[in-house]
């Protein structure tokens, strides 16, 4: 491959419902920093129906160019369709880096992709940095069960590809007045070509708050000895109308549902007010929830890791610290309730 002809880095943006998907601006955010410091053009690519407009968000969260394939063969996500549009667009304009968002969307196009072109692929990032003079990505996550850090490169292939895990990057702050370049691009593309249909599309409807949405998370661990003791992150949870998470180590346990676990194979959080809960510290869980806005970490053990991530540390029994931040949660809350109704 002549590396030369490889220049720019370009986030795909997925769009579910009319609406760009928050990693995908988060990776603008990433990806803005990787142009500059390589002095190239951010791209975003841009594939559905009916998106065009789409172009002005992308361009406000970084984006000097936006590549769109918008046509009714694209209504809806099937792989054939959208590698397809993506091979056609890379092959004609050569990107040095793309960046998916590591969903269920992003993972499954980036592994179509790079098998298609090929070239290599970074599953789960958690950390993007490129080397400015050979424009080699460094494109790093946890590895061996979590207990290192390793950077992967992809050194004899181009264009680099990584999926990001959602919420470990910072989307930039939206700048209305920015505008840029719209490419519009079309393939020969018929319905009757692509060979998976979507017959129905059933929505999953729950009343509860997703742990990746929720302002605050009250997570437990073994620390909390069983199934029963891990009710009190329940009862604090209740109280404050938190999310409910949970350590790998508790999921294994069969004390909640593996969607409740947060960490490295679990789900990335950054909430504003985060407790760990007789959790020990360790980086598969750090990993998933280190850039929470305040972290509040109970444990019984001094030198449990926790305390090295954690803006507040108690250490204690939670036991008996728990049920006592319950009754000043109540009696605040029941406060500002009164509060409220005599002002009304």
């Amino acid at each position: 491959m002549n590396f030369e002809d490889y220049r720019g880095v370009w986030v795909f943006i997925e769009v579910k419902e009319g609406s760009i998907v928050p990693v995908s601006l988060e990776l603008l955010g990433a990806g803005r920093k990787l142009a500059d410091k390589r002095g190239t053009e951010l791209a975003g690519v841009v594939i559905g129906s009916n998106v065009k407009h789409i172009s002005k968000t992308v361009f406000e969260y970084g984006a000097d160019t936006v590549y769109v394939y918008d046509d009714s063969v694209f209504k809806n996500y099937r792989t054939e369709s959208f590698m397809k549009a993506l091979l056609d667009c890379c092959e004609k304009y050569k990107p040095e880096i793309i960046l998916y968002g590591a969903t269920s969307t992003g993972k499954d196009l980036a592994s179509a992709v790079a098998t298609d072109l090929p070239t290599g692929l970074t599953a789960d990032t958690t950390e993007l940095d490129v080397e400015e003079d050979t424009g080699l990505l460094l494109a790093s996550r946890p590895a061996f069960g979590g207990n290192i850090m390793a950077t992967i490169l992809c050194r004899k292939y181009r264009p680099q590809m990584a999926t990001v895990r959602p919420k470990v990057m910072k989307a930039l702050q939206p700048d209305s007045s920015r505008t840029g370049k719209v490419v519009e691009e079309s393939i020969d593309l018929k319905e009757e070509d692509v060979r998976t249909k979507v017959l129905e599309i059933v929505k999953e409807t729950s009343r509860k708050a997703r742990i990746d949405e929720a302002d605050i998370v009250v997570a437990g661990g073994k620390g909390l000895g069983n199934k029963e003791g891990f009710q009190l992150v329940h009862q604090l949870a209740d109280v404050l109308g938190a999310a409910v998470g949970a350590s790998r180590d508790v999921v294994e346990a069969g004390w909640i549902e593996h969607h409740h676990q947060v960490g490295q194979t679990g789900v990335t959080v950054t909430p504003k007010l985060y407790f760990a809960i007789g959790i020990s510290g360790a980086i598969q869980h750090l990993v998933g929830m280190k850039n929470s806005d305040v972290i509040i970490a109970i444990n019984k053990d001094p030198n449990a890791a926790i305390f090295q991530s954690c803006h507040y540390g108690i250490v204690g029994d939670a036991f008996e610290i728990v049920p006592l931040l319950i009754e000043g949660f109540k009696k605040s809350l029941a406060g500002l309730e009164a509060n409220h109704v005599g002002e009304v």
